[in-house]
């Protein structure tokens, strides 16, 4: 792996979630990750990495994707983290393998060599970008030519929360959007800009998209790891009192019940409880270098194949 020479990610523009290296989303990462872990680990056995790959986890977060990537291989690749975020860094060097490098670094200017990378893995990370289409191209020059790029993005289909309640659901999922649109200054399209993962990967120049839709799917009884998930992140980190001034009143109370453990109508508590997730992961392989024969004028030209 080459580096560039760089400073810190200092003169960080915020993101389009408002993201800087200040940002601390640690906790609701290993949440989802310890929830998701299946779905993630399977994604990845997908891949067949060859064991000695040279793979960057773009956007690495608190650094279970690392481990895991590192384990796919038999912990013979090298495998490198990067996240812009401080309390990130610090908490994926704890969790990655020994001798894993974690950068601290913007994914719109990486101190990493163009061609330096087999594979790029970026998971619910691209749409925190400004400009997701830049980025992707970004990760795109840090492949070699063959290389592949796999952008995942969970949530492209609204989750299903209250199966017995559809019209409650779909206007919490409605207040969340209302809650992002104000405190980020964002519209509707911004926030739907991250369904065209196949689209950014095409304007890339990368070839042959392959694309699949996985159901992150969960019913009673609840592992611990679902519980913690879907209570501290979902129940209070998205929803909680934020969406008091985008619910009418009976129903932001209805909702609170069901989000209260102590309460006679906790969801979780449900036996029939049902959620679903879905967690796209899109492929996508860089061309491989065309190579060049001599005429005996001793221009180069392409080679030409039937």
């Amino acid at each position: 792996m080459r580096m560039k020479s760089a400073t810190g990610p200092s003169g960080i523009r915020a993101g389009m979630l408002g993201d800087t290296q200040q940002r601390d989303y640690a906790e609701k990462l290993r949440l989802f990750n310890a929830f998701a872990r299946s779905e993630l680990c399977e994604a990845i056995a997908a891949l067949s990495l060859p064991a000695d790959s040279r793979v960057l986890d773009a956007g690495c977060g608190t650094g279970e994707a690392v481990a895991w990537l590192h384990e796919s291989m038999q912990g013979r690749a090298m495998v490198v983290g990067m996240d812009l975020a401080t309390v990130h860094v610090r908490a994926a060097r704890r969790t990655a393998p020994a001798g894993a490098p974690i950068l601290q670094a913007d994914m719109m200017r990486p101190p990493l060599a163009d061609g330096s990378f087999d594979l790029v893995w970026s998971v619910n990370a691209i749409h925190h970008l400004r400009d997701p289409a830049a980025g992707v191209r970004v990760l795109s020059g840090l492949l070699r030519p063959g290389g592949r790029l796999v952008l995942g993005q969970s949530s492209l289909l609204p989750d299903m929360y209250f199966a017995w309640d559809a019209r409650l659901e779909r206007i919490v999922n409605e207040a969340v959007r209302q809650y992002y649109r104000e405190r980020y200054g964002r519209n509707e399209q911004d926030l739907a800009a991250v369904r065209s993962l196949i689209g950014w990967l095409q304007a890339a120049e990368l070839e042959r998209v392959d694309v699949r839709t996985r159901m992150i799917e969960r019913t009673h009884p609840l592992t611990d790891a679902d519980k913690r998930y879907l209570l501290d992140v979902i129940f209070r980190g998205t929803w909680g009192e934020r969406l008091r001034p985008y619910l009418p009143r009976e129903d932001f109370e209805a909702l609170m019940r069901l989000c209260d453990p102590d309460d006679a109508c906790y969801a979780l508590r449900r036996p029939d409880f049902h959620f679903l997730q879905s967690l796209t992961i899109a492929v996508a392989t860089k061309q491989e270098a065309v190579p060049f024969v001599r005429h005996r004028s001793s221009r180069p030209v392409r080679a030409r194949f039937p």
